[in-house]
């Protein structure tokens, strides 16, 4: 395993750290008493319904557990593993990292999401994971409520290399959107990633903006945006799903970042929105630092979270 890898694991193991405390004390708390019976297949339940896997998930994960195991001597270890496997079944299809079209020049890349999930820091953190893979990449300040959504996107850019077009204190986001989609076009910049604003509590207005800034820039590419990403704070729990929700009727919901999971013991959120939603979850964030920010991969996200690596 390379130094990177193992780094990664490490990180992702410290960050799933009180989800997986949370699982693997319930389930030794529960699995020393007796074998595999209803009673303790109900308690299990229960302890993935409190890791925010949803009550509906939680039924069917363990449901395909105790198929074949109701009645036997199982080890929380075996436990844990079998549990394991079973979460990454439903993660295997969803674990998919952003593909970028070369065909489009640029590939546009609309980010949503509520304001403090962590959309500017997401965007930096991708603008640099492309551009290491060599790509010329530009960013578009359409956040243009907050200030500091503006700087904090200008500060990524000088870090990553990356030009960022932004207007005046509460510019139209669609005008700041078509220009950087213009400035983009112009020298050839392979991806344009756009921020913009996410204030939930007034939705029609919040809907309003975002398909103006995808009308706008049809009017240069109709094929804009090429990937919608909603970036959801994994310490909002089940509110992620109705957020997920709001937003995938919104705008057309491409993929999904997962940030912070590093802050909470909710971590089987990921779990609950890929089993509803299906969704392609592209990477997520156990950290602010740029190392702490990978694609998703399912076998070792449902591992750690378990406490199995």
């Amino acid at each position: 395993m390379s130094d990177e890898k193992s780094g990664w694991l490490s990180r992702l193991r410290t960050g799933l750290s009180k989800t997986s405390k949370q699982l693997t004390e319930g389930i030794a708390g529960v699995f020393t008493r007796r074998r595999l019976d209803a009673e303790t297949l109900g308690e299990l339940e229960e302890l993935l319904v409190r890791a925010d896997m949803g009550a509906a998930t939680a039924a069917r994960i363990v449901a395909a557990f105790g198929e074949k195991r109701l009645g036997k001597d199982i080890s929380p270890q075996e436990v844990k593993k079998a549990l394991a496997d079973e979460i990454a079944q439903i993660l295997a299809p969803v674990a998919k990292p952003l593909e970028i079209d070369g065909k489009y020049k640029p590939h546009v890349v609309l980010v949503v999401g509520v304001n403090g999930n962590g959309k500017t820091t997401t965007i930096g953190k991708l603008a640099q994971t492309l551009k290491a893979e060599g790509r010329n990449v530009m960013l578009a300040a359409g956040d243009t409520f907050r200030a500091a959504a503006v700087e904090q996107l200008k500060v990524w850019g000088v870090r990553s290399g990356c030009e960022v077009i932004a207007g005046e204190a509460d510019a139209d986001a669609a005008s700041v959107a078509y220009r950087a989609l213009e400035a983009a076009k112009a020298k050839g910049a392979d991806v344009l990633l756009i921020d913009s604003a996410g204030r939930l509590h007034n939705k029609t207005n919040l809907m309003a903006e975002l398909q103006k800034i995808i009308k706008v820039i049809r009017k240069l590419d109709e094929t804009a945006p090429h990937s919608v990403i909603l970036v959801l704070d994994a310490t909002t729990g089940q509110n992620a799903l109705a957020q997920t929700e709001v937003f995938r009727d919104m705008v057309q919901v491409s993929g999904l970042v997962v940030t912070k999971l590093d802050g909470t013991a909710k971590g089987g959120i990921v779990v609950a929105i890929a089993d509803k939603f299906h969704l392609p979850v592209h990477a997520i964030g156990v950290g602010e630092g740029i190392q702490d920010f990978k694609p998703f991969e399912a076998g070792d996200f449902a591992a750690n979270l378990l406490g199995e690596m």
